[in-house]
């Protein structure tokens, strides 16, 4: 097989990847996204995610959240659609598959782990998903962790999958440490799953079947919770918007991080917030 050549992202790159907007256009021709986050305690994560993907252009955005954590988290969102799902335990339920998959045939894309929690019924919903989507489907956080021990279900999944661990999901995921060789890691855990793979850290790496890139923007003041959950924001819109797995990914990381260095580059990285990367990333998106 042929070896796969390590590419830095760009700014340019990025913008020549990003659709062109025409004038006869509606909200339905930017992506349907269906967004399975949140539990009772981390209604935080799907509000960042979804405002993630607003922000970088969704059409629509669809947010299924357990019916305790629902109140909380339609308080926060005002654009994206929140709805509750039956749940257990505070998290998502067995009982909500039947909606979920009738929500996703709609989709033009899904981001489901973002604060979900870990329990059967969660893994239950995450495997569901994966067998049944039509569309891209972005695996992030928690619905990585509960698919610990079953990587056959990404092996079989009837979708494309982007992965997006940090350092202990994915050594939870697949049994390797990729602190050794994490380039090398990176395209392991792809070739053994067959999905587009993000590994998260300084000088995130992103590896497709074919490609591997690797960004070199953002700062150790993203090193925060909720980081995450804007990067799958945003990598869940562009895959709605027609982006290909490993564009909207690599996309994706860049976007993040230079909207924290363009944040960082007038007030620091200390007080860096998730939610002050959603005000900066329009400037990078015209």
């Amino acid at each position: 097989m042929k070896t796969k050549v390590l590419k830095a992202i760009d700014l340019h790159t990025v913008r020549r990847w990003l659709p062109k907007r025409q004038a006869d256009t509606h909200k339905g021709d930017f992506g349907k996204l269906l967004l399975l986050c949140g539990a009772v305690g981390y209604t935080g994560a799907p509000a960042l995610a979804a405002m993630a993907a607003v922000r970088t252009g969704a059409g629509l955005v669809f947010t299924g959240v357990p019916e305790r954590a629902y109140p909380i988290v339609a308080s926060k969102l005002t654009e994206p659609m929140v709805f509750p799902l039956p749940e257990k335990d505070g998290m998502l339920s067995r009982e909500a598959i039947p909606e979920i998959l009738t929500r996703l045939e709609r989709c033009d894309a899904c981001l489901t782990g973002c604060g979900m929690g870990q329990s059967e019924d969660t893994y239950l919903v995450v495997r569901a998903v994966l067998e049944h989507a039509k569309c891209p489907v972005v695996v992030d956080a928690d619905g990585i962790n509960v698919l610990s021990g079953h990587i056959d279900v990404l092996r079989g999944a009837a979708c494309p999958v982007v992965l997006t661990p940090h350092d202990g999901e994915f050594q939870r995921l697949s049994g390797i440490d990729p602190s050794v060789d994490r380039l090398k890691a990176v395209k392991q855990l792809q070739r053994m799953t067959g999905a587009t793979v993000l590994l998260k850290g300084h000088r995130t790496l992103i590896c497709g079947e074919k490609e591997c890139y690797v960004n070199l923007c953002g700062n150790p003041g993203m090193a925060t919770g909720g980081s995450g959950d804007v990067l799958a924001g945003i990598i869940v819109s562009l895959l709605g918007q027609g982006l290909s797995p490993l564009r909207a990914a690599t996309a994706g990381a860049y976007l993040h991080g230079a909207a924290g260095d363009l944040y960082a580059q007038r007030f620091g990285e200390y007080g860096l917030l998730p939610s002050d990367l959603l005000k900066v990333l329009p400037r990078l998106l015209y």
